[in-house]
């Protein structure tokens, strides 16, 4: 792996990875003296943990060692502790020429880019890839030897984006659990990695079948879901789907369906609670939480009314320094660029506050208006909100109740419980009278920039009688 940069004569190397003790153990390559180094074992030859060579701990001394080693590596574990001591800054700095002359190297092995300014330009940071599938069914084959189980790859598949402690210890508790590799018990233990970065939430998927109506989106998402089977390998998979609509048409609960229709875990990812006051720790934070997904893979990334978590991202400059311009700017680029397998579902109620370049073709596979539903899907939410409070709306009240959102007919079953359902439904007004201007200007934007999630009010049949009569009179 840094087997070209030593070739070069680079002196000075940052590792990043969770995992220093595999990086000891992968590192060492032919023609090189690997030695290792921590605070409290001091050195002693890399991959051999028990035999210590010199019992330094002191940090300064370690650098300091180097000096004296032709062809050397010294593989420093959480060296970037110490950089605040001025010591060994200067060590460091010191050394640099020296270990270029004797072909040796100094190689600090950290979690997170922690360098002073006096030493950026002398280190150069390398990223440890996590263990990839082949490697992590090798580590279950080992395992699987010793209790003589079958091996899994179904659940390897699941435990991309584990470090191999992560992976063993997931794969040992399947098998305590189960007594098999089961990909859902790897998968829960998976989700610690969501869990510990403290910046996503998981959210419980939704039945499919407590989705009333909306079968033109419905269809959409199951064909799509096609493109994510082992099998079907070669289709293109989507990254994203924007949902845009009248507030309470069940745009939420479709994104939590979406991830019942997968099979895969559902994380809320909420922008706004990325932000923090401490300069450059927002757009940290914003590139932890997508290098967390891409880790995780296999699951829907939810972003419920995106339109607020982006809101003033064209003035940013002067009310948050770029803050929000900067996060929604790596948020694209990351969207567009990632190739891990998840499925961003993003949702909107007032499409008029998102940033153009968040709508032009491409940066989402399909952007979809959700109405208000017709009557034969009013029908199915009644027949829904009926079986899920026992309330017992009639379906002859899906006429009365055109221009009513879903959340709204699931209110009117919920009161109805209380105040009898002729009192409830009269005391409930609808969003489509009270912001009919907004939701028709909606209606307009939609004709001809998304697909409709829904299906076509039918007109009734009499209204088209009367106006063939009125053609045959005029004639």
């Amino acid at each position: 792996m840094i087997q070209d940069f030593l070739k070069a004569g680079y002196p000075a190397l940052c590792i990043l990875t969770q995992e220093p003790d595999r990086a000891e153990q992968i590192l060492p390559c032919e023609g090189v003296q690997f030695y290792a180094w921590d605070c409290i074992r001091g050195i002693h030859p890399a991959k051999k943990t028990n035999h210590i060579q010199v019992e330094i701990r002191d940090p300064v001394e370690a650098v300091r060692w180097l000096d004296s080693r032709q062809d050397s590596v010294l593989i420093a574990h959480n060296l970037h502790l110490f950089l605040d001591i001025p010591e060994v800054v200067q060590a460091i700095q010191n050394g640099i020429s020296r270990w270029k002359s004797l072909g040796s190297c100094l190689v600090m092995i950290s979690p997170v880019i922690q360098m002073r300014p006096e030493l950026e330009k002398i280190f150069t940071v390398i990223d440890l890839e996590l263990p990839d599938e082949e490697s992590l069914f090798h580590l279950q084959m080992e395992l699987a030897k010793t209790v003589k189980v079958e091996p899994n790859p179904e659940s390897v598949r699941a435990a991309r984006g584990l470090t191999e402690f992560e992976a063993e210890t997931a794969f040992a508790l399947s098998l305590v659990k189960t007594g098999r590799f089961s990909s859902k018990v790897i998968g829960e233990a998976k989700a610690q990695m969501i869990r510990k970065s403290g910046l996503m939430e998981f959210w419980q998927p939704a039945d499919i079948a407590d989705v009333g109506g909306l079968e033109n989106l419905k269809a959409y998402i199951r064909n799509r879901a096609r493109a994510f089977k082992p099998e079907n390998h070669d289709l293109p998979k989507p990254k994203g789907i924007l949902l845009v609509g009248i507030p309470g048409s069940g745009k939420s609960l479709t994104c939590k369906a979406t991830a019942n229709i997968l099979g895969w875990p559902l994380i809320r990812l909420d922008i706004g609670a990325l932000k923090n006051s401490l300069v450059g720790e927002s757009e940290r934070r914003m590139r932890q939480a997508t290098s967390v997904i891409d880790a995780f893979g296999e699951a829907v990334i939810f972003l419920d009314e995106v339109e607020k978590m982006f809101a003033g991202t064209q003035s940013s400059g002067q009310t948050d320094s770029g803050t929000t311009a900067s996060m929604f700017g790596h948020f694209l680029t990351w969207l567009s660029e990632t190739i891990t397998p998840i499925l961003v579902m993003a949702t909107a109620n007032n499409i008029a506050q998102l940033p153009p370049e968040f709508l032009r073709a491409g940066r989402f596979d399909s952007i979809w208006f959700v109405d208000i539903p017709c009557k034969n899907e009013r029908e199915q939410i009644i027949e829904i909100m009926n079986r899920r409070y026992g309330s017992e709306i009639s379906l002859e009240y899906s006429a009365k109740m055109n221009g009513y959102s879903g959340s709204e007919i699931e209110q009117l079953a919920k009161d109805s419980l209380f105040d009898g359902l002729e009192q409830a439904f009269n005391s409930l007004i609808p969003l489509s009278r009270t912001m009919k201007k907004e939701i028709d200007s909606l209606r307009e934007w939609a004709k001809t920039r998304a697909r409709f999630a829904n299906t076509p009010e039918d007109e009734p049949a009499d209204q088209r009688k009367i106006r063939v009569l009125q053609m045959g009179g005029n004639e």
